[in-house]
């Protein structure tokens, strides 16, 4: 039985790895977001300095575990065996919850998941020692420290409350000082600007990065036998004030002599100061429950006590992590910065959201963000009443942002934000967790960061009219899914708890085994729609100016639309013919995978008009068409696959053999179509549509001959309603499908040879 706790050490030790991945897979967010979504810097660079940051905040991390130790439960009311339950159902549960947000892409606290992990494990294991001693439930309060909770549930609220404003309030005044031209403004604005941005981070990187470490609790004679934490405490005015002078002479230099762009080194620095305190205080989310662990292990193991006998009141003290093993962890999270495709899906939804050009929104709307993007519209209408028409134009001119005029030829991948923008989300941040360090306020990083983000995007006017409600929707998804964090870590960690309480050294190897087999799992199949997404044939919005670009780009989406709705249309007769309820299933989201996509081609329609030559308007309506067209084939594919999904999931009676027979038939005729007109697209033998065009004929009479066998059968033998209502239901849209496909190939068809008879001319003038 004593070897169980050994095995259990070790698979700690492992279980500190994988949550050192997953964790720094979502916090990532909280110190890339603002350095990629500016692209002030190439992304190599941000990934250098963060890995820098994370390296040096990682080595000079304390290593002091109070959280995991005696922050969230009472030590000394536990004994060893009790302790190690505890440790194992947090860990078990942390690298679950964590990768799950990871998959869907949500940035979320690792400091509050760990926090509700002990607290659930905790109040699970207490509450059966109560039970087991019949004791009562209000004596749970002597095991937990229950106020450290409540302090947590504060802070996300403040975080979201107070960062969103703080953000918002800050850009507009920055925005309305500096403009979208701050490039050209005179240099001791930006100076000013420079000297403020970097006081704050720098500070910050004293107060969050620092303070923490080993090295700020030693006397130092230069601070008059205090602290750095005392010194940085008690000297908060000097200390501001001597910086504010230092950087803004300094950055005055910078911009007048070197002429460089001080908002791109605020950005570099600020990024750093943010990868420094995340990995200087974040790294106990990650390792600081295994290495309370390994302390208890250690401190049993001499005690020579019986598990059940060994109280952990050892808890309570301050033991000092071993730097290699701090350095190790450090190595640990700057490869999974590197490496991790799970960390950019996180950056990439928190970018979304603040991006000030057009995005594909992720959150559909909701009553409470149609709420409240009307009340923002109420508001801004009140004061445009109360503000004269002067101050309202002068205002809206210093938030006009500049229109780049890009090359028709060329494609550029804009940045989703200016560096101002970048500049105050990082200062804004440092400045807000800062204060917070400085008054023992349990705010955390992930939230204050995204709010900042948020709010700074409300005030630079990027969630307009056509984006407001969406961006609004995603911001209250995340901050849902912060309190959902905190609910499912306490209830998850709990009932694992209890699970190992019941017989650990059966439970320990099987939860083990589950939770690896699910991290496993998610990793396969978030890579598998990793290839997929890369490998899959994307509809590609039309950027051609000239009719016959856009004939050339169009017949790549007609190529991928055909050769989908080929495998759909075949899979759903398939499926009804096998009554494969998962396979209809399956194919029922691939159209409307296709749909979305060609919806969003038409909802390009506005920005690809706008590129257009003037010479070459005619080019839209051809366009405009055969976005209708392929809408009408996926609105045919979409029926189809539904009526077939909804006979099958309703377990109405199977096909006739015969009707099976006709619509595979049928399906075969359509495949043989179809791979001919994706052939014509592909090698663009545009030559070849005219011969299809032709046989047209031939595939209709096909499917109206099947009609007319149905409805003899259905005079004759026919008694079922559902199959004949299906079977004429599918031919009937297969012949609209068909219809669609034609009307498309003639559209083509006729714009091909308008635009090559004038080419023709031209060169027999010649």
């Amino acid at each position: 039985m004593d070897n169980i706790y050994l095995y259990m050490i070790i698979a700690l030790a492992i279980l500190a790895i994988a949550d050192l991945v997953v964790g720094v897979s979502n916090d990532a967010v909280n110190f890339l977001n603002s350095a990629i979504g500016s692209k002030a810097i190439s992304f190599k660079t941000i990934m250098i300095v963060a890995s820098l940051g994370v390296a040096v905040g990682a080595v000079f991390s304390s290593g002091m575990m109070e959280v995991a130790r005696k922050g969230i439960f009472n030590p000394g009311e536990f004994m060893f065996d009790e302790i190690m339950i505890i440790f194992m159902a947090v860990m078990i549960t942390d690298i679950l919850l964590l990768d799950f947000f990871n998959s869907v892409g949500m940035p979320t606290s690792t400091t509050v998941s760990i926090v509700f992990e002990l607290l659930g494990a905790a109040v699970a294991i207490a509450l059966i020692k109560i039970g087991h001693d019949g004791g009562n439930f209000s004596d749970v309060i002597n095991y937990i420290n229950t106020s450290k909770a409540s302090q947590i549930i504060f802070g996300i609220l403040l975080s979201v409350i107070v960062a969103f404003t703080i953000g918002a309030i800050i850009q507009w005044f920055s925005r309305l000082l500096l403009s979208y031209n701050f490039e050209k403004k005179a240099a001791w604005v930006g100076a000013l600007f420079g000297g403020v941005a970097l006081t704050a981070i720098t500070y910050f990187i004293f107060m969050k990065g620092l303070k923490g470490t080993s090295y700020a609790s030693q006397n130092f004679d230069l601070l008059g036998g205090n602290t750095m934490k005392d010194f940085l405490e008690a000297q908060v005015l000097p200390i501001v004030l001597v910086s504010s002078v230092f950087w803004s002479l300094l950055s005055y230099a910078l911009i007048s002599f070197l002429k460089t762009n001080i908002y791109k080194l605020i950005i570099i620095v600020g990024t750093f100061a943010l990868a420094l305190a995340f990995a200087g205080n974040d790294l106990v989310n990650f390792i600081g429950v295994p290495v309370a662990a390994y302390n208890s292990f250690l401190e049993w193991t001499a005690s020579g006590l019986p598990a059940s006998d060994f109280s952990m009141g050892v808890l309570a003290k301050k033991v000092p992590t071993n730097n290699w093993l701090l350095f190790g962890a450090g190595m640990i999270m700057v490869l999974t910065l590197w490496f991790s495709t799970k960390a950019k899906n996180v950056v990439k939804t928190s970018l979304d959201l603040s991006s000030q050009g057009e995005t594909k929104e992720r959150f559909q709307p909701n009553f409470l963000s149609r709420g409240f993007v009307r009340s923002a519209m109420l508001m801004s209408q009140m004061s445009s009443y109360i503000l004269p028409e002067s101050w309202q134009a002068k205002i809206d001119k210093q938030f006009e942002a500049p229109v780049i005029k890009l090359a028709k030829d060329k494609k550029y991948e804009l940045p989703a934000f200016d560096l101002v923008r970048a500049a105050v989300n990082l200062m804004v941040a440092a400045v807000l967790i800062s204060i917070a360090t400085s008054y023992k306020l349990p705010l955390s990083t992930t939230y204050v960061t995204f709010m900042v983000a948020m709010g700074t995007s409300l005030a630079d006017r990027a969630w307009g009219a056509e984006s407001a409600v969406y961006r609004v929707a995603g911001v209250i998804n995340v901050i849902g899914g912060w309190f959902f964090t905190a609910i499912s870590a306490f209830t998850a960690a709990a009932l694992v708890a209890y699970l190992l309480n019941l017989n650990v050294s059966i439970m320990f190897p099987i939860l083990l085994v589950v939770a690896f087999a699910l991290l496993i799992r998610s990793t396969i199949v978030h890579n598998k729609k990793s290839k997929e997404i890369k490998a899959e044939d994307s509809l590609i919005k039309a950027e051609s100016s000239s009719i016959q670009g856009v004939i050339h780009e169009s017949a790549n989406n007609i190529a991928n639309v055909v050769k989908r709705g080929n495998k759909i249309y075949t899979t759903a007769i398939n499926g009804l013919a096998k009554q494969d309820l998962a396979l209809l299933k399956k194919n029922k989201k691939q159209i409307l995978k296709l749909s979305d996509e060609v919806d969003g081609l038409r909802d390009n329609i506005f920005y690809f008009i706008k590129n257009l030559d003037e010479s070459s308007v005619g080019a839209s309506n051809f366009y405009i068409n055969i976005l209708g067209y392929l809408q009408d084939m996926t609105q045919s594919l979409e029926y189809i696959s539904k009526v077939s999904h909804k006979h099958v999931n309703n377990n109405h009676k199977k096909l006739k053999f015969n009707q099976i027979k006709e619509l595979k038939e049928v399906d075969g005729d359509l495949e043989k179509l179809l791979n001919e007109i994706k052939e014509a697209f592909d090698t663009r033998s545009f030559e070849q549509i005219g011969y299809i065009l032709n046989n047209e004929k031939a595939i209709f009479s096909v499917v109206s001959e099947k009609i007319q066998k149905q409805v003899e059968r259905t005079r004759t033998e026919e008694s079922s309603p559902k199959n004949t209502t299906l079977y004429f239901g599918l031919l009937l849209e297969t012949k609209d499908l068909l219809t669609a496909t034609m009307n498309l190939l003639e559209e083509y068809h006729n714009a091909h040879d308008a635009s090559v008879k004038p080419a023709t001319i031209s060169t027999e003038e010649e």
